[in-house]
């Protein structure tokens, strides 16, 4: 892919896979929704005392991948830093994920359903360094 189609990729709407070192153990890898606009961060929401959550912080090394899940396979996968963990997360930010992943009506059932354990959510910025695509749309499509 191109640095363009790459990042575009990555933007769109795709359940993550995220894979952060956890010492004595192979790495934990575990499905997430995020956040990306082309040129900046991967944004993760996650509970702060969750296994991943208690492994994230700043400077630890992560990957996320996203997938297409049907023929014409396409995958982007990226590794790099977090760069900040947030205490608490924004309301628009996480209403923003909610809607982008259930839609506006289901978002808002789940926003209701999750307030009470969002005071103990954390915000993870990742900074991608790293990338790795294929399309295989290109060769076979």
């Amino acid at each position: 892919m191109t640095v363009e189609e790459r990042e575009a990729f990555l933007a769109g709407v795709h359940v993550g896979v995220l894979s952060i070192t956890d010492p004595g153990h192979g790495p934990l890898t575990v499905p997430v929704w995020y956040r990306y606009e082309p040129g900046g961060v991967v944004t993760v929401m996650t509970g702060r005392a969750s296994r991943k959550g208690r492994r994230l912080r700043p400077g630890e090394r992560v990957s996320v991948c996203a997938q297409t899940e049907t023929a014409p396979y396409q995958y982007v996968s990226v590794e790099g830093p977090v760069v900040a963990v947030e205490d608490g997360v924004d309301e628009a930010e996480r209403r923003a994920l909610a809607e982008r992943y259930l839609g506006v009506e289901v978002g808002a059932l789940y926003l209701e359903a999750t307030a009470a354990t969002a005071a103990e959510d954390i915000t993870v910025r990742i900074q991608p360094e790293r990338w790795w695509t294929v399309d295989y749309r290109k060769q076979f499509a």
